[in-house]
């Protein structure tokens, strides 16, 4: 009889144990979409349906405001981390090793590896300075943090896009008395969009959903719609919190599809 191999599926309780994992996962978010359809002021007792909580979140000027905000610093910092990481991909992925290129990983994936809250207090204490000697509070440091913060979520699918490229269009490319950039821009650029556009998306969404680093680094007035959700929390809790998370799971899970989509292409 053939050894058809170790299979966990096949293990006692394995069903059980992952259907209550992903119960107690996403019940939660569940139960969060329903109650944002809740027409009364509960979040734990249902009195009808309504998208009351939608046109209320709408209508409310804090909301726009927030709105606007988050997306223009998420789509600002979406597309300054995309281009350093494409730049930093090519750098990594382009040459051969040089010295010094284990240093270089480890610079561009230190968001991912130390704590956010040490990211946000020392980008607190760094930018504090340069407000106290400039005196300008405007959005840019926002833009920045978010910016230097995102930069390895959108590095990781393009370097793994130009990782499983064919160099041999390039090399040919090359061969033809193509310089550089014109290699790059007719050759690799074509086939790297996918990989871009993917880190973009990602850079995106976790700019937007980004609370710690804002709630540090942001001045007066400056609210995120998460940070507007969080001081609401602190406040009372109403099923228009509830629409607010709902749109942004949609927005998210969307954004997320689409990457995923983007990753699997081969053309």
């Amino acid at each position: 009889m053939a050894n058809r191999g170790f299979d966990i599926r096949k293990l006692t309780g394995f069903t059980s144990i992952a259907m209550a994992c992903f119960f107690m996962l996403y019940m939660p978010i569940i139960l969060l979409v329903v109650y944002s359809f809740n027409s009364g002021t509960s979040i734990a007792i249902w009195e009808g349906f309504s998208w009351r909580w939608y046109v209320s979140a709408w209508d409310n000027q804090m909301v726009q405001e927030a709105t606007v905000r988050s997306l223009v610093i998420a789509v600002s910092a979406a597309a300054i981390s995309t281009s350093v990481a494409v730049l930093a991909a090519l750098g990594t992925t382009r040459t051969g090793k040089f010295r010094g290129q284990s240093t270089v990983f480890a610079l561009i994936h230190q968001p991912l590896m130390v704590p956010e809250i040490v990211t946000a207090v020392a980008l607190l204490i760094f930018f504090a300075s340069i407000k106290v000697v400039t005196g300008y509070t405007g959005l840019l440091y926002l833009i920045i943090a978010h910016s230097a913060f995102c930069i390895p979520f959108a590095y990781l699918p393009i370097r793994a896009r130009l990782q499983g490229m064919d160099l041999t269009l390039e090399q040919a490319g090359a061969d033809l008395y193509g310089t550089p950039f014109q290699v790059f821009r007719h050759v690799t650029l074509p086939q790297l969009w996918p990989g871009i556009l993917a880190g973009a998306m990602l850079a995106f969404v976790i700019s937007l959903d980004d609370v710690v680093i804002t709630e540090f680094v942001k001045s007066a007035g400056q609210d995120t719609l998460p940070t507007y959700m969080l001081g609401q929390l602190r406040r009372v809790v109403t099923p228009e919190i509830n629409a607010i998370s709902t749109v942004l799971l949609c927005i998210s899970v969307t954004m997320v599809i689409a990457y995923t989509l983007l990753s699997r292409a081969k053309k």
